[in-house]
């Protein structure tokens, strides 16, 4: 059985470039279901070391990073297109609606249906670097 990480030439990376590995298949990979041992495999790092390494750079764990970037697609895809809320769940990585909404609520506070309702579609900020980002402070994900 080949794994999608396995075409990754992973070397002995200094663990930040590891680090920056793993943020960067989450980003890629956000819609697909994912474990945090695949996701340490794939960075060459063990579970616990990614976990701690992940919180301590960017202030939360890739767990908790990954539902932050479901949620903010799902916003987008609420903002700015005609599927169904049970669409945009499927298509942002979610399996349950009814986790998809109760985290949707948690995070933004309101319902996905009301949340379509009450926004309107708006066009992608600019991209911050995350150098930058880190640097000055700067929360990189803007809130969608």
């Amino acid at each position: 059985m080949a794994y999608w990480w396995e075409n990754l030439s992973v070397q002995l990376n200094p663990p930040h470039k590891q680090i920056r590995l793993a943020r960067r298949l989450l980003d890629q990979r956000y819609n697909a279901p994912i474990t945090i041992e695949e996701l340490s495999r794939a960075v060459a790092l063990s579970p616990y070391y990614l976990i701690r390494a992940f919180r301590r750079t960017y202030k939360q764990t890739p767990h908790q990073y990954l539902v932050g970037q479901r949620i903010a697609k799902a916003k987008e895809l609420l903002r700015n297109s005609d599927l169904s809320i049970t669409e945009i769940c499927m298509t942002v990585g979610f399996e349950s609606l009814g986790s998809f909404s109760s985290l949707f609520r948690k995070v933004a506070g309101v319902s996905p249906s009301a949340y379509r309702s009450s926004s309107q579609p708006i066009t992608k900020p600019a991209y911050i670097p995350l150098c930058i980002c880190l640097r000055h402070g700067i929360q990189d994900q803007p809130d969608l």
